[in-house]
């Protein structure tokens, strides 16, 4: 009988990125994906370390599974992501039964160790210090049929005092740009009309082959796919966008007018502290030179309250920030303290009360920026690529959902014939805080929502390798 799997993730992108070669490399090994609502053979958790309730989470799901596997002695728990390569042995001393653990440099040994540790009937501890090979290079299951991640790096060379990353996923290491553009191309060939570039400081690639406009250079390599429509990319640094890469945005049309760029703090001297290396009138003149080249971009963000040290004043300046710089949306978080960061042991730790006060008036004030802007776009007209697992309660309320250019969730009515791929114009007709609502006024059938009927109507799991276009049944 053929074994089930599934694959449980947190934390980032780059994990939901990691979690498609994990289930890739599993069908290739000749598992399966288990039926929603039963209980799969093996199970598979992708870790993230960036926060303590990621640490609470892992530990709490794999005592949950702790019965489970004494009932039934063949099923597999794998561990592996940023904890897995933080925590490493502690997790088989918290939770024996855990079969596999393994890192993020060795992603590729999963069905390996997991078949070593059925034939030994031992735990499988594998955690390599450096990168093993790019995870891109790995087959991928990936959960859109028409819309793609491409990670051009891992790994980051910056040093903020908060963050675990550098530790865990090492110094940045680039692909090169004919193994990514291989790597888009292929994806195209296969129905792909929507990549986003991926890395943990993904604007700083070309660090190491010494090429400062290599991510500007890139871009406009993407720009030139016919059947590419859209291309986005992720988790830039401030310190390393540079007016080249907003050329490249404007005068590139596949590059959409979006851009997420890490705040964290609105206060100079938090950011001092942060080591994040540029301050909040640096950060601004950026989002000026965006919108003067792209007027009409949104931009979001992502904000830390309560670092420590942080005063009132710190983070009013915060408030200020948010105010000036009117984001579309901000990922808000509480600070929180991780062993081995410079962060966690800094003095003036800011009480847990105050964090959660700062937390919520940080995240009321945005919500009536985000409504505000997002009331400018009503009576305007957008484009929507209909997404495949938008929107949970689309079919109870008879509705369609999907992604502007500007990567704005926006929801209309399925009276229009359209299917996950497809591209809607609409004109907006209301707005809330999170997301926006449209009427829609025609479709526009793909190539993308091809490529996402061809995947329901194939009977059976599959998973690509990318780069070599073969496809394993």
């Amino acid at each position: 009988m053929t074994r089930t799997y599934t694959v449980e993730t947190y934390g980032c992108q780059m994990n939901v990125h990691d979690s498609e070669r994990i289930s890739g490399l599993l069908d290739e090994a000749g598992y399966l994906p288990v039926t929603p609502g039963e209980q799969a053979d093996i199970v598979v958790f992708n870790t993230c370390a960036v926060r303590e309730n990621a640490d609470n989470k892992l530990y709490g799901n794999l005592s949950f599974l702790a019965p489970i596997k004494k009932l039934n002695p063949n099923m597999q728990i794998a561990v592996g992501g940023c904890l897995a390569q933080k925590d490493q042995a502690t997790i088989i001393k918290k939770a024996p039964y855990v079969d596999v653990v393994f890192g993020t440099h060795n992603v590729g040994s999963l069905p390996v160790l997991l078949e070593r540790a059925r034939i030994e009937e031992e735990s499988q501890i594998e955690i390599l210090e450096s990168l093993e090979h790019f995870p891109s290079t790995l087959p991928a299951r990936r959960l859109s049929a028409f819309s793609s991640w491409v990670s051009v790096s891992v790994g980051c060379n910056n040093t903020c005092t908060f963050c675990i990353v550098p530790t865990l996923r090492g110094i940045e290491k680039d692909r090169t740009a004919a193994d990514i553009l291989t790597e888009v191309k292929t994806l195209v060939d296969q129905g792909v009309i929507e990549v986003t570039l991926l890395g943990q400081n993904v604007n700083a690639y070309g660090v190491d082959f010494g090429d400062r406009q290599a991510f500007a250079n890139l871009l406009r390599e993407c720009g030139k796919f016919d059947g590419l429509e859209r291309v986005r990319f992720m988790s830039p640094h401030p310190r390393d966008f540079t007016d080249d890469v907003i050329e490249a945005m404007a005068q590139t049309p596949n590059v959409m007018p979006h851009l997420h760029m890490p705040l964290q703090s609105g206060s100079d001297r938090v950011l001092q502290q942060m080591r994040r290396s540029y301050r909040s009138d640096r950060y601004l003149g950026i989002l000026d030179r965006v919108r003067t080249g792209i007027p009409h971009a949104a931009i979001t963000t992502d904000i830390i309250v309560g670092f420590p040290g942080e005063t009132e004043q710190d983070f009013q300046a915060t408030l200020d920030v948010c105010s000036t710089a009117r984001f579309t949306a901000a990922y808000t978080y509480q600070y929180s303290k991780r062993p081995g960061t410079p962060a966690a042991t800094m003095p003036d730790q800011i009480a847990d009360d105050v964090v959660a006060d700062r937390y919520t008036r940080l995240h009321n004030h945005q919500q009536a920026i985000s409504l505000s802007v997002n009331q400018e776009a009503i009576g305007t007209k957008h484009k929507i690529l209909v997404g495949d697992y938008e929107g949970r309660r689309d079919e109870a309320q008879s509705r369609l959902t999907g992604r502007s250019e500007d990567f704005r969730l926006v929801h209309f009515d399925n009276t229009c014939v359209a299917r996950p791929g497809d591209e809607v114009t609409v004109t907006i007709t209301d707005a809330s805080a999170h997301y926006l609502i449209g009427d829609p006024l025609s479709v526009r059938q793909t190539r993308g929502a091809e490529a996402h009927a061809a995947r329901i109507a194939q009977p059976g799991p599959s998973a690509t390798m990318l780069g070599i276009p073969t496809v394993k049944r």
